[in-house]
């Protein structure tokens, strides 16, 4: 049973560029429609989707597929524009950062095989092109594009080591991004070993948010997640990640009264159903006050308040619940740290 991946890079903060909103971010459009490959083999195989009187197209190149562990350096990216926009500083498609950055944000190692395989992301991610009418920024485009117009390697050390890189997003992505069309992602997606898991914690994010339930039948989730798997395989897999349990913010069941039929819920919710009457209320500078001792270890202050909350379930509700809290997001920094 697959587990998440260990932070690898404990004692930094989500983003070391100097932006400060480290939350991941992704776009909307990708988490909604299948660009990317769910294989870790190379993928050449053309593909098209429709639905709801839309339809992408996606041709990789000699390279194969751009992959779904491709994607994490687009969220890199889109998450870098956001926060300079919410800094009030002037955006630009052109990006530039260290591979060093990069490969901490997004939970890699920084050896010199990672740093030669981002090379190949580069590749794939410039060469997939995804002929699609989509609506982005209140505009429908029909249009073929690759996710980025050019990447480049800006100082290579002699070891071949990558120090500074670029990147020009598309027009198509860039739109997206200036018209924030995005959400927010749990650090832990960057955890997910397995490409599906990743793929069906995008559609939770998209399609449930906040709700405090989601439902879809397992056809559907199927042909939204863009697997090459049967239905029959799919199930099993399904089945696999109910059991391991390891989606962030998410918990995912079958309906009990149709087989077919999947159940997703916020774990937050999930906690809210408790056999105590509700959960603490917590202050605004409280949420502040974690960020700011669960940041810099890479942890996420709404995932630590759900582990929180079935910590407490079933025991008295503590007096000073903001103080609880706190201590308990010293208590998980204590233990990342044994």
């Amino acid at each position: 049973m697959a587990k998440l991946l260990r932070r690898k890079h404990p004692q930094n903060d989500l983003f070391i560029c100097d932006i400060l909103d480290a939350t991941p971010k992704d776009d909307i459009a990708s988490m909604e429609h299948p660009f990317f490959s769910l294989s870790k083999n190379p993928d050449k195989e053309i593909r098209r989707y429709e639905h709801n009187g839309e339809y992408i197209e996606i041709a990789p190149s000699a390279y194969g597929m751009a992959t779904i562990f491709d994607k994490d350096i687009l969220i890199f990216a889109i998450s870098q524009i956001i926060a300079k926009i919410n800094l009030g500083e002037e955006p630009s498609q052109i990006i530039q950062f260290s591979a060093y950055d990069l490969l901490v944000s997004i939970n890699r190692g920084t050896d010199g095989r990672t740093y030669e395989r981002l090379k190949t992301s580069f590749q794939r991610l410039k060469g997939t092109t995804i002929t699609t009418c989509i609506i982005t920024g209140g505009k429908e485009e029909t249009e073929g594009f690759s996710l980025i117009d050019n990447w480049k390697i800006i100082r290579e050390t002699p070891k071949g080591r990558m120090e500074g890189l670029e990147i020009k997003l598309s027009n198509w992505l860039y739109n997206a991004i200036l018209a924030k069309e995005v959400l927010n992602l749990s650090p832990d997606y960057f955890r997910l070993s397995k490409p599906l898991e990743r793929r069906i914690y995008e559609l939770c994010r998209k399609h449930c948010g906040h709700q405090k339930v989601w439902s879809i039948g397992l056809e559907k989730l199927h042909k939204k997640t863009g697997t090459k798997d049967t239905i029959r395989n799919f199930r099993g897999v399904i089945k696999e990640i109910i059991e391991s349990d390891n989606l962030p913010e998410y918990k995912i069941t079958f309906d009990k009264d149709k087989k077919d039929k999947l159940i997703v819920r916020p774990r937050i919710a999930v906690v809210n159903e408790p056999k105590t009457d509700h959960k603490p209320r917590l202050k605004p500078q409280t949420y502040e006050n974690a960020s700011k001792i669960l940041r810099p270890h890479g942890m996420d202050k709404y995932t630590v308040e759900a582990e929180w909350l079935q910590w407490i379930e079933g025991k008295e509700s503590p007096n000073n619940p903001d103080g609880a809290f706190i201590g308990f997001c010293k208590m998980q920094v204590a233990h990342l740290l044994k």
